[in-house]
């Protein structure tokens, strides 16, 4: 009776172990979507207080991962690094406040532009720098610039006479121009106001900006098919008000300031 019972119940064992075959045999889930930042530049980039990656940049990530129907995984990773990472295929995406320029678009292809801004600089009041300065009139100045920047860029293009003082940390920037030992720091408008608010009593902002930038994702070159669907996001998360709500959520008492001030702001 038992051995009936077994030949019995065997065939529906067989089936149901198919079925659970075909079940776990099914397609495998999306791959994470890389995204390289450097988690040191807020509000943007940074790490919140359990050390986890926070930021408009990180939001940003997040809504462009859900778009795509990816997991998301972030890689910090230092900002002369990113493009390296890229090419290398360490990672899918930069999202890293990275302005697009002639000399990276030879190394890396970027989305179309998201954000807006321009170099400024935050000068010390032991100086007497007054905004930009004509090409003939760098020397004699020093500049703290940060590695990798189109702030060095730029001062080491139009600024060549000028003493420059190339630190890999931007607090490092800003504490030249703290202690007096750096006329100004030339970085974007936005980390300018952030840096000025909080030294105000040994530092100048210079906000207007002397060159437009405009941030974009930076995407492997020949990578046309991702770089057409960050696009399509781009456009959709704009046209939902994405971009409006971060900026009034991180920005606001920035925007409000440029508002007064006449600047254009970044979204």
């Amino acid at each position: 009776m038992n051995a009936i019972r077994v030949w019995v119940l065997l065939p529906v064992l067989l089936v149901g172990l198919i079925a659970c075959s075909k079940k776990e045999s099914g397609p495998p889930p999306p791959p994470p979507l890389v995204v390289g930042m450097e988690l040191a530049y807020p509000p943007f980039e940074m790490a919140d207080e359990r050390g986890e990656p926070a930021g408009i940049s990180v939001d940003l990530a997040k809504a462009l991962a859900e778009y795509l129907g990816r997991p998301l995984k972030i890689q910090n990773i230092p900002f002369d690094g990113l493009i390296p990472a890229l090419k290398t295929g360490s990672i899918d995406l930069i999202i890293s406040s990275m302005t697009a320029t002639p000399e990276r678009e030879q190394s890396i292809d970027f989305s179309d532009r998201y954000l807006r801004t321009g170099l400024a600089m935050l000068a010390s009041k032991k100086s007497d720098i007054g905004g930009y300065e004509r090409i003939t009139e760098g020397a004699g100045r020093t500049y703290a610039v940060k590695l990798g920047t189109t702030g060095a860029l730029f001062v080491q293009d139009y600024q060549p006479a000028a003493t420059v003082h190339v630190l890999k940390d931007e607090a490092a920037c800003v504490l030249e121009v703290v202690e007096g030992k750096a006329d100004a720091f030339i970085y974007d408008q936005m980390s300018v106001y952030r840096h000025w608010t909080r030294n105000k009593e040994t530092t100048r902002p210079l906000l207007e900006a002397f060159q437009k930038e405009d941030w974009a994702i930076g995407v492997r070159k020949g990578n046309d098919e991702l770089r057409e669907k960050v696009n399509a996001f781009l456009a959709d998360f704009r046209s939902k008000g994405g971009f409006d709500d971060l900026g009034n959520r991180y920005l606001s008492d920035m925007k409000k300031t440029f508002d007064e001030l006449g600047y254009d702001f970044v979204f």
